[in-house]
């Protein structure tokens, strides 16, 4: 399907929603469990573009794996990896981090491929701090660029430095392998903090698996504790994913419930429940899970919101200033710029081509409210550009999505629900 041509809504939304496991926490459980002693067990496993990059790499490096997708479930033996080993991590950014630090300090000769789109995304701070370390990096093409050559023999672990501004991934990659070191990782990070919420994430995951870890500030001691404890684990669904849905509550002024997610997630993104609610939301945690009921006819005013913390949310927050009854400021999301997509001028470029006023900041957006035009929608081969302003083809006519298919990046069957929500509501009006 090249282009998905949304159909608007003509009552609020009614739905319960099923959402896939969540892409940061299937990853860091696979890592996890790759390096514990014995058997572990992964339940509800998103399988997505990333997640089979991922599995794919695994399996190359080695590892015994038994996968069924149908019953969302991957039991892998933990270990070390082979010492010699060609892997392509395709676009996904948590398997090129995670499994570039896990490599170095697991020692050996590995060459790592990717896609286009992902030798585009930076690595350097990882890098330089490996290259601290005593890791061998060799670049085909860019310094500090995938693919490259790595080379890891004897190194004993200390304390490093590192510059993790650009993305949360390179600390905690560096996070979950450090007690692979002889002397442990004492990792300072030098610059200002992001996405503190995914660092939070990896620390409990760690502790989950019986590591151990301490902050201190902005230095982080990790200790040689041994393997990790295999689990039998289940993945929380995907909050990241849930904030589309719910969203439509808020949109259409209806009612969403998304099953299993609760608001003791370990996702950073179930901090936008609570902007949801400065919109006039109420949202509510059910035994089923969160359910949000969206403001009277959709109607809301902007507002002014630092989203550093649930930053994937940024598009989805666009979407929906787009209806507000004025303006929106999204602030602090600078380092979107270096994701799948520059986050922040798709988000300005696609609103401007259906008439809305924007704004862009370096790390900014201002967003005008107004009643967009029809237009075709370019997504960047970007899952979330794509989700995020499918939303707005909900209260207005003519969106069209272009290459909807980017979506199985992290949520594969995303039009298909979309689809039901539709008819869902096509059904009541009859």
């Amino acid at each position: 399907m090249e282009q998905y041509q949304v159909r608007k809504l003509q009552r609020p939304v009614s739905y319960q929603a099923e959402i896939p496991g969540s892409k940061s926490i299937t990853n860091r459980a696979l890592l996890l469990a790759s390096m514990a002693d014995g058997e572990s067990t992964l339940r509800h496993i998103l399988f997505s573009d990333d997640s089979r990059a991922f599995l794919d790499c695994l399996e190359k490096l080695g590892y015994e794996l038994s996968v069924d997708e149908k019953e969302r479930i991957v039991k892998i033996k933990g270990g070390l990896p082979c010492k010699k080993a060609q892997i392509h991590v395709r676009s996904a950014g948590t398997t090129a981090r995670f499994l570039t630090a896990f490599l170095a300090a697991a020692g050996g000769e590995y060459e790592i491929l990717s896609s286009e789109q992902m030798a585009k995304r930076p690595m350097k701070p990882l890098c330089e701090a490996l290259e601290k370390l005593g890791i061998e990096f060799a670049y085909y093409n860019r310094e500090y660029f995938l693919p490259f050559q790595m080379k890891a023999n004897g190194c004993m672990g200390g304390t490093v430095d590192l510059f993790a501004e650009q993305s949360s991934q390179f600390l905690s990659a560096l996070l979950m392998t450090g007690h692979l070191y002889e002397k442990g990782l004492t990792i300072c990070h030098t610059g200002t903090e992001i996405a503190r919420s995914y660092i939070d994430m990896t620390m409990k995951m760690m502790e989950q698996f019986g590591g151990s870890v301490v902050r201190k500030g902005q230095t982080y001691y990790v200790y040689p504790t041994g393997p990790y404890q295999a689990l039998d684990y289940r993945i929380e669904p995907d909050v990241s994913g849930a904030g589309y849905f719910f969203a439509m509550a808020v949109l259409t002024g209806g009612e969403v419930l998304v099953k299993d997610v609760h608001f003791d997630s370990l996702q950073g993104d179930i901090q936008f429940l609570e902007i949801l609610k400065r919109l006039g939301a109420n949202v509510t945690d059910t035994p089923e899970g969160v359910k949000v009921s969206g403001p009277e006819n959709g109607c809301y005013s902007g507002i002014d919101v630092d989203m550093n913390d649930c930053s994937d949310q940024t598009m989805t927050m666009a979407a929906l200033a787009v209806f507000a009854k004025s303006p929106t400021v999204i602030r602090n999301i600078g380092h979107i710029r270096l994701q799948e997509s520059d986050r922040i001028h798709a988000i300005v470029t696609e609103l401007t081509k259906l008439g809305i006023l924007c704004e862009e900041g370096e790390d900014s957006i201002t967003i005008h409210p107004g009643e967009p035009k029809p237009a075709a929608i370019d997504t960047y081969h970007d899952h979330r550009m794509a989700m995020a302003f499918s939303l707005i083809g909900l209260r207005a006519d003519g969106i069209v999505i272009n290459d909807p298919g980017c979506t199985a990046k992290t949520f594969e069957n995303y039009f298909e629900l979309l689809d039901d929500v539709i008819n869902s509501n096509i059904k009541v009006m009859r």
